[in-house]
């Protein structure tokens, strides 16, 4: 098979990251193309998460994503990831004071070049409670300011979309997307290809 495509959506928490992959997926589905999702790892996290995550925390969850992107990436023509190495780093450098104690930032540069489309949300929507996320937009808003700062230095302009949260909805049309990433179905090719989604508690 043809090196894949690779799509991840990022933004902080709470911010209809997984609305936006499952949707993103079934409109790639429907285009012709087939297509594996990867989850946002953090739920799987047994070290922590949200304001009291230690660096070794955080640290896990970066291993794990790129774990996870190595076992789906040639599985399909299309891997849309739930966050990515980019977005997890912040959450790391948050947790470190901005400091890189495991020296990872060489990693997570070379990881960022692996990606074809990164899709950034833009939290214009209210934190929710769900038993397991943080509700403080504090917290929530120091996430947003670290990728703010460090985007353009991991992440060409060119390969950067914005997309303010409340805009996904089930109504948002995919299909510019779609095609900025892999261009049009060639010509012959079947309506609709196999989809591979993944059931998460997150959004």
């Amino acid at each position: 098979m043809p090196k894949s495509s690779k799509i991840a959506f990022i933004g902080s928490h709470s911010v209809r990251k997984t609305n936006a992959v499952h949707s993103f997926a079934g409109a790639v589905g429907r285009s012709g193309r087939s297509v594996e999702v990867g989850r946002e790892v953090i739920r799987f996290n047994p070290l922590g998460l949200n304001e009291g995550a230690t660096p070794e925390a955080q640290l896990w969850v970066i291993m794990a994503q790129i774990q996870q992107e190595l076992e789906l990436r040639n599985r399909a023509e299309v891997l849309v990831t739930d966050r990515a190495v980019i977005d997890n780093f912040a959450y790391f450098l948050r947790a470190t004071g901005g400091e890189d104690p495991f020296e990872i930032k060489p990693l997570v540069r070379k990881w960022c070049e692996t990606y074809d489309l990164f899709v950034r949300l833009l939290p214009d929507v209210p934190l929710k409670i769900d038993g397991v996320r943080s509700t403080n937009t504090r917290f929530r808003n120091e996430i947003e300011s670290i990728l703010d700062t460090i985007l353009p230095s991991y992440v060409p302009t060119e390969s950067l979309v914005t997309i303010r949260a409340s805009e996904v909805t089930d109504t948002f049309d995919w299909a510019s997307l779609v095609e900025k990433l892999i261009g049009p179905p060639e010509a012959g090719e079947p309506t609709v290809r196999p989809v591979t989604l993944i059931p998460t508690l997150w959004d």
